[in-house]
């Protein structure tokens, strides 16, 4: 065994010991330091601090070991920081009852003051690090350094490069020094593979937390469970039995004053090829052969090896109107709002299975949720198959759910069929339970050293070879955005794609989630 891997494995029999309850609180020998780049930025101040306080507020950050850090340009005091993001924090409904836990977390904040690029800027970070480790009494090496990038990708590698030089542990003693990287991760395939390169230069895979905050959602970390620990599920689970599957994702509002940020990406970046196609791995994934981060993100990337090109007959691209009257876009943009595409699998699994990935702005509804239809019951002896087929749907948002859309005897005297279904809505079910938001889990994680739900960086490759040439051929103008109406369904050519991908929409049911 290498010096490399004696350490990887002291970190590991360190964290074992530490998490012998696997939500027990965070503590391990040596200070924790986290740091949040890009601290007075809207990133930082609406997810990460208040992710970062109800860890602490649920006691999982131990206030004996944790330090928190906050670096940015702005040239603003320790106390101006704890001001800025003091309103995110709390509602004002629970704001008394959390009012000390508050009070005390705010004063674990320090803030220093630096540009991205400059030696001295991040001397003066280490400096306060390391005072807080000394407060501490952490040995030198034994000490933890998380490191949040909440920026821009445009500096991940001059902020990397800085942070390699002067703020990571001197020594390996069993601390550690851990990067957290924000989408967008590059451009396109060209774009991502030289960030990548430029970040692994200076960090080993293991230190690197690619975050995807959808693999935090509560439903999309059940969907291994769902799978693999439930019997039925298993031998239905394949193209003999489901006719297709959309993971879709709306908004109800557009790009409200991001229109020019929006306009350098356009949906497919900004939702498909990260949120959506993550969500599409997990739902396509064969079982792994344990529940150990590189076993699943193994299965994870032979789904993403497995699919074939994209057709440009099977893709439908919108703009909603109004889009361009935003002053920061282009008035020729042909930058897509709204996408609809078919992934297909190569695999014994899925394939003629098609994955239809759907997401938009300015839609008619806010959601997200996975559809699975399965096929039609063969002999229909009851005449109900209009009725609409049988789908297991799961609402990742709003309102969590599960549920199973079957067809059942309306009750009565008369023999008559009637969609109805099997529900499960965590609302009703689980009254007195708490259910965190992702960046609080996905930061928990990092902390443990735990990947499995972060993004790898050949799983990051696969993802853009996927859709790099979908998007060089939009950029080229060979693809066009169709005008649609906000708060409507989308271009009417999206919904005849789904329709040809062989999905019958069901007219007359509607789920209504149930109250308490």
């Amino acid at each position: 065994m290498d010096s490399g891997q004696w350490h990887v494995e002291k970190r590991s029999t360190l964290r074992n010991e530490s998490f012998l309850k696997e939500y027990g609180p965070v503590s391990e020998t040596g200070s924790l330091s986290i740091v949040v780049l890009g601290a007075s930025g809207d990133l930082a101040k609406k997810k990460t601090f208040p992710a970062l306080f109800n860890l602490y507020h649920q006691g999982f950050l131990n206030p004996d070991e944790v330090h928190i850090f906050g670096y940015a340009r702005s040239k603003i005091s320790d106390q101006e920081l704890r001001d800025k993001i003091h309103g995110y924090l709390v509602d004002e409904k629970n704001a008394s009852e959390k009012a000390e836990a508050l009070s005390k977390f705010l004063q674990l904040i320090k803030y220093v003051s630096g540009p991205y690029d400059s030696e001295d800027g991040f001397k003066r970070l280490d400096k306060a690090i390391s005072e807080h480790e000394i407060s501490k009494k952490t040995s030198e090496g034994s000490s933890r350094r998380l490191f949040y990038l909440a920026l821009p990708p445009s500096v991940y590698p001059p902020v990397c490069k800085m942070i390699k030089a002067w703020c990571t542990n001197k020594s390996d003693l069993g601390g550690w020094t851990r990067v957290v990287v924000e989408k967008p991760f590059g451009k396109d395939l060209e774009s991502a593979e030289q960030l990548s390169s430029q970040i692994g230069a200076l960090f080993d895979e293991p230190q690197i937390y690619r975050i995807d905050h959808y693999l935090g959602k509560e439903l999309v970390q059940n969907m291994l469970v769902l799978r693999f620990a439930n019997r039925f599920f298993l031998p239905l689970w394949n193209r003999d039995n489901i006719a297709n599957v959309q993971i879709v994702f709306r908004e109800d509002f557009g790009t409200e004053g991001r229109g020019g940020y929006f306009d350098e990406y356009g949906i497919i970046r900004d939702i498909i090829q990260n949120h959506l196609l993550q969500v599409l791995c997990l739902v396509a994934m064969e079982k792994p052969v344990s529940l150990k981060p590189e076993h699943i993100r193994d299965e994870k990337v032979k789904v993403l090896q497995s699919v074939m090109p994209i057709k440009d007959e099977e893709v439908v691209l919108g703009q909603y109107e109004g889009y361009r009257d935003d002053p920061t876009v282009p008035n020729d943009s042909n930058t897509p709002t709204f996408a609809t595409t078919i992934l297909r699998i190569d695999n014994e699994r899925w394939e003629g299975v098609p994955f239809i990935l759907k997401a938009g702005k300015a839609m008619s509804s806010k959601k997200a949720d996975i559809r699975i239809q399965f096929k039609d019951v063969p002999g229909d002896i009851f005449k109900c198959q209009k009725q609409g087929r049988n789908e297991f749907v799961i609402r990742l948002q709003p309102s969590e759910a599960m549920y199973m859309k079957l067809t059942v005897k309306q009750p009565g005297l008369e023999m008559q069929t009637v969609q109805s279904e099997l529900d499960l809505s965590y609302k009703q079910r689980y009254q007195d339970v708490s259910i965190p938001e992702a960046y609080e889990r996905l930061i928990l994680d990092t902390i443990k050293g735990d990947q499995q739900h972060f993004v790898r960086r050949d799983e990051l490759k696969a993802a853009w070879e996927i859709f790099t040439p979908l998007l060089h051929r939009i950029g080229n103008g060979e693809v066009k955005s169709i005008p649609y109406k906000p708060g409507s369904r989308g271009p009417t050519e999206a919904d005849q794609l789904l329709e040809k991908a062989g999905y019958l929409q069901t007219h007359g049911y509607i789920w209504i989630p149930p109250t308490l």
